[in-house]
């Protein structure tokens, strides 16, 4: 990880990483969790061990908040607080309706990326005043819908905290492992096209070991380079 200049303005520089850096401090994070709250690893990660998780990094969580004031689409809040951990709120109708739970899963997911990787950048008693230039304010970030996943690369803690989301619930090993096996068992080497119907197979196989939805597969796998808009490449290496 490395601070470059953050040109939304919010702060004087930010934290960019790359997507193995990410994909490795997700799996190990999540995995040793997992290991110490249930004594063993398993996926797909249980809905409850993510309300765990950012109780345990977040000073407050409210799933059942009213955020219709915030806009339909709006289905997650997190509030940053100079000096204090800071607080999330997930819009109700996820909670309460159990067909939503996917939805409720990766809302959840995507705002423990915010609280994880961007919270120590309001705590400013740990950073000196040249690395940002002034100190944060309080700042609320509404995660809408269509940006869990897919935020531009300009929205750098959306975008971030997306690719956390995809991360944490289906680590690069795990989903690397099934895709290569798929792989094997129709003899493909490079990327499938994301509307093929071979991709539609594994996004199912995905799916299931996960407990996500099938765009969210789709997009993780997409990221992963293990499906192609294109349909090239290759990117199924062993420790890659």
């Amino acid at each position: 990880m490395k601070y470059i200049r953050d040109n939304t303005g919010r702060l004087y520089t930010r934290p960019h990483f790359e997507p193995i850096e990410l994909d490795r401090e997700c799996e190990q994070i999540i995995c040793a969790f997992l290991k110490q709250k249930y004594g063993e690893v398993k996926f797909p990660v249980p809905t409850d061990a993510l309300d765990v998780l950012i109780e345990r990094d977040a000073q407050d969580l409210d799933k059942y908040a009213d955020l219709s004031a915030e806009g339909d689409d709006v289905e997650g809040v997190t509030e940053f607080i100079p000096g204090q951990k800071p607080r999330v709120k997930i819009s109700a109708r996820l909670s309460e309706n159990p067909k939503l739970e996917n939805r409720l899963r990766t809302t959840l997911t995507h705002e423990w990326g915010h609280v994880k990787f961007h919270a120590p950048l309001w705590l400013t008693d740990t950073m000196t005043p040249d690395m940002f230039g002034k100190r944060p304010e309080r700042t609320t970030i509404k995660c809408k819908r269509d940006n869990i996943f897919g935020a531009s690369e300009y929205d750098w803690m959306e975008c971030q905290a997306g690719y956390v989301c995809g991360a944490v619930l289906m680590p690069h090993t795990r989903v690397k492992a099934i895709a290569r096996e798929y792989f094997e068992s129709i003899r493909q080497r490079d990327p499938l096209g994301a509307t093929s119907p071979a991709a539609a197979v594994l996004i199912g196989r995905v799916v299931g070991a996960f407990q996500v939805s099938a765009d969210a597969a789709r997009v993780r796998m997409l990221k992963l380079k293990i499906l192609s808009e294109l349909g090239r490449g290759l990117s199924l290496e062993r420790g890659a």
